[in-house]
């Protein structure tokens, strides 16, 4: 008769104390990682419909392929492991008042989601709050792994959308940008899809750390 053992769980050392990742924490890791794929799927989707056939029948289905973003983008701003708490309650306040604005324009005009926010660029002011929490993700993964997609992107985002809201920018211009940030968020998931989980949880102690300061 055999018996089985099960191996403890390893130890990190962090820089308040020592700490374990527990299968909870690896499975948030997962599912914060799930909703970036499938947000870039999406939005890659839809964007290429609009860059490569733009018709009637594209625009209307823009509208289901950003509703799958927000809530798989929704998601991922649940499960994400970000130190400061009040930064990760902003951002989540953000996508909130983000995908309160969509349903809002969706719902209120007899035009396509997407050719509403096109032609009426002050609905940025409501629904751009979901593209700044977005943003906040490619800022704290740019400010924690220096990957080079999500600096590139952390800047595109705001030029892209202030650029059109202002009209700045050209047809061509804005075409250009909004392929970047398809291609860059798709690799930016990628990516992430094969990185370490550990990474994604960071340094427990420094949770445990500023939770004790409140």
């Amino acid at each position: 008769m055999t018996t089985q053992t099960v191996s403890a769980p390893e130890v990190y050392q962090g820089q308040f104390g020592e700490f374990t990742i527990t299968p909870s924490d690896r499975t948030s890791v997962i599912i914060y990682r799930t909703g970036l794929i499938i947000a870039a799927l999406c939005f890659a989707i839809g964007s290429a419909l609009v860059l490569l056939n733009p018709s009637p029948n594209a625009i209307q289905a823009i509208t289901p392929l950003y509703t799958c973003f927000s809530l798989a983008l929704g998601v991922s701003l649940l499960t994400i492991h970000i130190y400061m708490a009040s930064l990760h309650r902003v951002l989540q306040v953000f996508w909130l008042i983000g995908s309160i604005a969509a349903f809002v324009f969706a719902h209120a005009d007899s035009q396509p989601f997407a050719a509403t926010v096109y032609n009426q660029p002050l609905t940025l002011l409501g629904v751009g709050f979901t593209f700044a929490a977005l943003t906040g993700i490619y800022f704290k993964e740019a400010f924690c792994f220096n990957r080079l997609e999500t600096k590139v992107l952390t800047v595109t985002v705001p030029l892209l959308l202030l650029g059109h809201l202002v009209g700045i920018l050209p047809t061509q211009g804005e075409q250009i940008l909004l392929g970047i940030w398809a291609i860059l968020f798709l690799v930016f998931a990628l990516r992430k899809s094969v990185q370490d989980i550990p990474a994604d949880i960071g340094d427990k102690s420094v949770f445990t750390y500023l939770k004790s300061k409140h």
